[in-house]
């Protein structure tokens, strides 16, 4: 029955990763590509393997997914924060369908 969970956890991920990348080649600026591929790799890899740690359970394989999946969740919102910092520092232009900026309004941005 375990192993029948673990399966399900990975066809998940796998379904959030194929997504993923459909939004990658999909949306229309890097900031929405970001997010579409920042919500991929954190769910989708990170259910993927924790459908391997139900298979194999607390092993040493196990305890590496674990870990991966820890750092998957510590690691991918913040280089994603980086990165679209550093797009919208670069002058990278937002879709003209665009609502709202916030990071035009943050003086930080303007003492350059």
């Amino acid at each position: 029955m375990i192993d029948l969970i673990g399966k399900i956890f990975i066809i998940l991920g796998i379904g959030f990763d194929f997504f993923g990348v459909l939004g990658l080649v999909r949306l229309p600026d890097v900031y929405n590509r970001l997010q579409a591929a920042t919500k991929c790799v954190t769910f989708g890899s990170a259910g993927i393997l924790f459908g391997v740690f139900l298979m194999h359970g607390f092993t040493n394989l196990g305890f590496k997914v674990l870990l991966g999946i820890a750092f998957i969740f510590l690691t991918s919102p913040v280089a994603a924060h980086a990165i679209s910092r550093a797009a919208h520092r670069s002058d990278i232009s937002l879709t003209e369908k665009t609502v709202v900026d916030h990071y035009q309004d943050d003086k930080e941005l303007k003492e350059e």
